[in-house]
């Protein structure tokens, strides 16, 4: 197949629209639904992503893909039962594969901003995986196979229409990458991201106790961020990403973004959250929608004199700044990465109430002693890389 018609481009008045190759054949199969145009950018950025990051780990990894950036994305490592049961699936009596620990966790992290994804895996979708797939609200899928008890599974999903694509594994693109914009068409060399046993040897800070798994956690943010929309800053914690804050003008609003989902993240598991007692039959969108509002500011709006009876069975109390920030200072070894340098040491005491210790960054600011300075006071070690990673 050499080129495929979709519907429609970005928005339904953008047509024709098709995806093709100008040499050779696609190398995809599509094998149930018809994806759209921002399902094939997602499912392309997103298989490249994966693909690095299981190059990079060894282990299996999956991301959840929505408007051609990640809302999360791990490494198939176990699942605690606290995790379990925060990302929904502790119900399930089944066993859990690496490529199912992954996309539980790749799904679970931002639950809100997972909503409605579209999914990569790295390895051949197995039952455990489609199953967990199977439970939630999901545009599709890309992997370079399925077990046929998997594919059947997740061409039932959506009456269907779920959609289903197959990649080659070997497929290799052009060096030479281009895009047209306005009628004009720009080209420039792919980016290529060679994370090795020396990627974070740089380590600028007093503090160069860099872990085995803060390695991991470090690749898995900045693999991330290669795929992520500019500015971009990405926190990780134990194989997953946390926290993503994508698109911002200002690194401090990445930071200040990327760091509240991670906080989010750990006051999900705290006991105040887990001991939430919800209404028999609720939704699972509504009830991630419940905990979101409940750990916010606007906690009223769900657990106010009129309005906590459509979702609990019993009044919860309200979780307060000091409860959660008590919560908050148990958070620790988290690791995070951006895709530019940090301009202003706030960054690192934004990223310090988020328990960041572990820190990854090109490096190259006028300011850089101070940013130094910052990760000295708290203890962090810090890995100049040299490498920017814009993406868009």
């Amino acid at each position: 197949m050499k080129e495929l018609e979709l519907k429609y481009g970005c928005n339904p008045n953008q047509k024709p629209s098709r995806i093709y190759m100008e040499e050779g054949e696609l190398p995809i199969e599509v094998l149930s639904g018809k994806p759209g145009y921002i399902n094939f950018l997602d499912a392309f950025n997103g298989w490249q992503l994966v693909s690095e990051l299981k190059k990079a780990t060894g282990l299996a990894a999956a991301t959840s893909f929505k408007h051609v950036s990640p809302a999360g994305a791990a490494v198939g490592l176990p699942l605690s039962e606290i995790e379990r049961k925060i990302y929904w699936c502790d119900d399930l009596d089944m066993e859990f594969t690496p490529l199912a620990n992954a996309y539980a966790r790749a799904r679970g992290a931002d639950r809100m901003s997972s909503f409605g994804d579209f999914i990569s895996l790295s390895d051949v979708c197995d039952v455990a995986t489609a199953k967990l797939i199977k439970r939630e609200v999901s545009d599709g899928v890309i992997a370079p196979g399925y077990e046929p008890e998997a594919l059947e599974i997740l061409k039932a999903k959506k009456n269907g229409n779920y959609a289903v694509i197959k990649i080659d594994p070997n497929y290799i693109p052009k060096q030479l990458e281009r895009k047209e914009v306005f009628g004009i068409t720009f080209e420039q060399g792919r980016n290529e991201l060679v994370i090795d046993d020396d990627f974070f040897a740089n380590i600028v800070t007093e503090n160069k106790e860099l872990t085995e798994q803060a390695k991991i956690d470090l690749a898995i943010a900045m693999i991330t961020l290669k795929y992520t929309q500019s500015n971009s800053v990405c926190y990780v914690k134990d194989g997953q990403a946390i926290g993503i804050g994508a698109g911002q003008q200002s690194r401090i609003h990445c930071t200040r973004l990327a760091g509240q989902k991670a906080d989010n993240w750990w006051l999900r598991q705290s006991p105040k959250v887990l001991g939430l007692d919800f209404v028999n039959g609720i939704k699972r969108a509504d009830r991630d929608n419940a905990i979101d509002l409940y750990i916010g500011e606007e906690f009223e709006d769900v657990i106010g004199d009129d309005v906590w009876q459509k979702t609990f069975k019993t009044r919860p109390s309200e979780f307060t700044k000091a409860e959660k920030r008590a919560w908050l200072d148990r958070m620790t070894d988290v690791a995070l990465g951006s895709d530019a340098f940090f301009p202003f040491g706030d960054n690192i005491e934004r990223a310090h109430k988020s328990g960041v210790k572990y820190v990854a960054q090109p490096g190259g600011s006028v300011r850089d002693d101070n940013v130094i300075d910052t990760c000295n006071k708290y203890g962090m070690v810090m890995a100049f890389t040299g490498l920017r990673l814009f993406h868009h």
